[in-house]
């Protein structure tokens, strides 16, 4: 006979949901702990646990081990970041697409500077958070050759994807100096500055051989 275990409710609160607002919580002190103005050079799972509020045991709940958690945090905070600004392009007109993606990620950056930092910050040495800023960087170049390949009506070809990621390194390069004070701007004139540097890459010509 197989015995089928009951998970009960707890204060009305079902044991998935309850596991979703855990991980949510260690995903929250993960950018916290990561993206926070002083990032530790190695972060612990003890620390995490402790910023979360959340007993050892319910971290290995969520997460096989640090490196995975690490790996979750960027993966979590890129894909909220891609997909606001993807939404905001797509709702853009086609000469204002280029300002209206800038403008979501710059505003989302200035409104919560964990996000940039962990992101783009050139003072985050955690190696997990450089691999996967690598993988996501490779990401939004093909993102950003089909916007080029969409929007001005050339074919794929390795002009597009060398400019594709000349602007996401540029872009990410700017950003992080401007984090890091380097470059003293308001956010609305670095839009402004980005922007043009970006409307410059929209001649046709630029992609034909």
């Amino acid at each position: 006979m197989v015995v089928m275990a009951q998970v009960r409710s707890y204060r009305g609160v079902e044991a998935p949901e309850r596991l979703a607002q855990r991980r949510s919580s260690f995903l929250d002190a993960g950018l916290e702990l990561l993206g926070g103005a002083a990032a530790p050079d190695e972060l612990t799972v003890r620390a995490v646990c402790q910023q979360a509020g959340l007993a050892l045991r319910y971290f290995y709940e969520s997460f096989t081990d640090k490196d995975t958690f690490v790996a979750e945090v960027v993966d979590t905070v890129t894909a909220g970041l891609a997909a606001t600004t993807q939404a905001a392009v797509a709702a853009a007109p086609l000469q204002e697409q280029n300002r209206a993606g800038i403008t979501n990620i710059v505003s989302t950056i200035a409104a919560d500077p964990r996000i940039g930092r962990l992101l783009f910050s050139a003072r985050l040495s955690n190696a997990i958070v450089l691999r996967k800023r690598s993988e996501h960087g490779g990401l939004f170049a093909m993102l950003s050759g089909e916007h080029i390949q969409a929007a001005l009506r050339v074919e794929q070809n390795s002009r597009v994807s060398a400019t594709a990621h000349f602007v996401v390194g540029g872009v990410s390069q700017t950003i992080s100096a401007w984090l890091a004070g380097e470059i003293p701007m308001e956010t609305g004139e670095l839009v402004d500055q980005l922007t043009s540097i970006l409307d410059g890459f929209a001649d046709p010509a630029l992609y034909r051989g």
